[in-house]
């Protein structure tokens, strides 16, 4: 059947995107081995992928990559559109997750675990933050986010009243955080928390956004917010999620 045809071609394609993706750069040869496939047939796959956009071919990595006195053997390599396949793939997955724990749980059931997903963040970022002087906070928390890959930084806040506006320049959680923003409201409520001061969510890339821009009030209006907050989210943050 065609349909059997396609949707096996599709699978062997996928397979060997994630192999290169495991384990890669890695050659033909070494695919094919792995997959089980004839030469021609991985050759097909892996110019499909490379049409695509989700592999590159690199350089032999080392002398020892040449075959005699032929070519040098060619490496695949995931590109990182390749990666952001996956990505989406997970993204899909999580979303279906979190689409049955509403239905069958409640809306309840997703904000709390949004916050207990948030939690381990927010415990390993705490001493990091509190051990920098006051006016250095929201710059060390940038740091810590863009150790995590959230490629954030810090600046002063342009509106009247002063403050500063965290910004998270990736966010990868985005596609989930669209249909399920109580994603984005456990991570305001915890940089409330760690800052000691309430938060306003500007703008989320999940929403369409370029950036995600929190608003940080100033300390001075909300006295030291040195003192231990829980991490349940029992306690307002002052904080909003747009």
């Amino acid at each position: 059947m065609p349909s059997v045809t396609g949707h096996t071609e599709r699978d062997t394609r996928a397979r060997v995107a994630r192999l290169i993706l495991e384990h890669g750069p890695v050659t033909a040869s070494t695919l094919g081995e792995r997959v089980g496939l004839t030469p021609a047939a991985i050759r097909r796959h892996l110019d499909a992928l490379l049409a695509d956009g989700m592999i590159e071919v690199r350089k032999a990595r080392t002398p020892q990559t040449r075959r005699g006195r032929g070519r040098p053997a060619k490496w695949f390599a995931i590109t990182d559109a390749g990666r952001s396949a996956f990505v989406h793939a997970y993204d899909d997955l999580a979303t279906s997750a979190l689409r049955f724990l509403a239905e069958t749980v409640g809306e309840h059931a997703v904000a709390e675990f949004a916050r207990r997903q948030i939690a381990d963040l927010e415990r390993r970022y705490r001493p990091v933050v509190q051990e920098a002087p006051p006016h250095q906070r929201v710059r060390t928390l940038a740091e810590a986010l863009s150790s995590d890959g959230y490629a954030a930084a810090a600046a002063q806040a342009p509106r009247p009243g002063g403050g500063e506006q965290l910004c998270q320049h990736h966010c990868p959680v985005a596609h989930v955080a669209a249909e399920f923003p109580q994603l984005c409201e456990a991570e305001t409520e915890a940089f409330s928390r760690l800052l000691g001061t309430p938060v306003q969510r500007l703008a989320t890339i999940a929403h369409g956004d370029g950036i995600c821009t929190t608003h940080v009030s100033p300390r001075s209006l909300c006295g030291t917010g040195d003192e231990e907050r829980p991490l349940n989210g029992d306690e307002e943050s002052g904080g909003t999620s747009l």
